[in-house]
C-alpha cells in the first residue's frame, strides 16, 4: 500500500531542485528588479502634515529644510560636545583652540580675526580669551604690526591639546554622517555651500 505524502500548504510553490529555493522565472521573462524601499517619515513630516491639515492656504514646505537643519544642530551639537569632553574641552574651547590650530605657524591671529572666524561678539570673546589664558592653554602677546594691539597665541599645552581633540573630533564627524555615502556626502556639502554663500560672502 503506497504511502500518502504530506500536503501542499496552501499557496506554496515547488522548491527548486538545484538551489531549493522557490520557482525560477520562466524562459525568456526578465527577473522583476527590486523596489527600492520607501523613505520612512520622521517628525518633521508629521509636523507638515499637521501645517497641511491646519493651514492648507500654505506653502510650508520650507519647514521641511529649516527644521531638519535647526534639528541636526542641536543632535550634532549634543554628540561634538559628548566627543570632546574625554579630551578636556568643550565645543567653544576647542573651536577657539582649532582656529589658531589652523592658521598656521605661529599660531596666532589678533582679536578681531578670531571674532570674524567664530562669529561671536567681542565682549564673549575676551571672556573666552581669559578663560583660556588661565587655563594655560593661550597667551596674550604683543603685535609686531601694531603697537597698540595684541596677538593671541597658541601656547604648546594649547596645541598638543587641540590636536588630540581634533582627531577624536574628526573621528566623530565621520561616524555622525556614516548614514550618507560618500556621494551623498558630496552632494549635501554642495547644495549648503550654495545656500551659505547667499549669507557670507565667497572667500576672495
Amino acid at each position: 500500500m503506497a504511502t500518502r505524502g504530506k500536503p501542499k500548504a496552501h499557496g506554496a510553490t515547488a522548491p527548486n531542485d538545484e538551489t531549493g529555493g522557490g520557482a525560477s522565472p520562466q524562459a525568456g521573462q526578465p527577473a522583476q528588479p527590486a523596489q527600492p524601499a520607501k523613505a520612512q517619515g520622521d517628525r518633521v513630516d508629521r509636523i507638515l502634515a499637521q501645517w497641511a491639515r491646519e493651514r492648507p492656504d500654505l506653502d510650508a514646505a520650507p519647514m521641511g529644510i529649516i527644521g531638519r537643519v535647526w534639528r541636526l544642530a542641536r543632535h550634532t551639537d549634543r554628540a561634538v560636545e559628548a566627543a570632546l569632553a574625554p579630551a578636556g574641552l568643550n565645543s567653544w574651547e576647542f573651536d577657539v583652540l582649532a582656529t589658531l590650530r589652523r592658521s598656521g605657524p605661529p599660531y596666532a591671529l589678533s582679536p578681531g580675526a578670531l571674532i570674524d572666524s567664530l562669529m561671536i561678539t567681542s565682549g564673549t570673546m575676551t571672556n573666552r580669551l581669559d578663560h583660556l589664558e588661565r587655563a594655560g592653554l593661550v597667551r596674550r602677546c604683543p603685535n609686531p604690526d601694531d603697537r597698540r594691539g595684541l596677538l593671541i597665541e597658541l601656547t604648546q599645552p594649547g596645541r598638543d591639546r587641540v590636536d588630540h581633540a581634533l582627531e577624536v573630533h574628526v573621528a566623530n564627524e565621520h561616524r555622525l554622517l556614516e548614514r550618507l555615502t560618500a556621494a551623498e556626502r558630496k552632494q549635501l556639502a554642495g547644495l549648503l555651500r550654495r545656500w551659505l554663500q547667499g549669507f557670507e560672502p565667497a572667500d576672495e
